[in-house]
């Protein structure tokens, strides 16, 4: 299982702040593309993501009991 959490708008364009996939292994490319197909918020390029705390690349592996958290960008002040 993946377990996902979602922070800013991303809670909103998903209706839910986190959610668990039953996958064993997936690429963060991969797990955007996901993301992108069946959320409307998530079309936006400049998304991050981190994987258990770090800031992950396309490339990256994600496997069963990681933390997968995407993170809109942010403005501030």
């Amino acid at each position: 299982m993946i377990h996902l959490r979602y922070f800013a708008s991303l809670r909103d364009a998903t209706g839910k702040s986190e959610e668990t996939l039953d996958r064993n292994s997936w690429t963060v490319k991969e797990l955007i593309e996901w993301a992108e197909e069946n959320y409307a918020g998530f079309n936006n390029k400049t998304i991050l993501v981190a994987v258990n705390e770090e800031y992950a690349r396309s490339e990256d592996i994600i496997q069963d009991g990681d933390v997968v958290a995407f993170i809109p960008p942010v403005s501030g002040g």
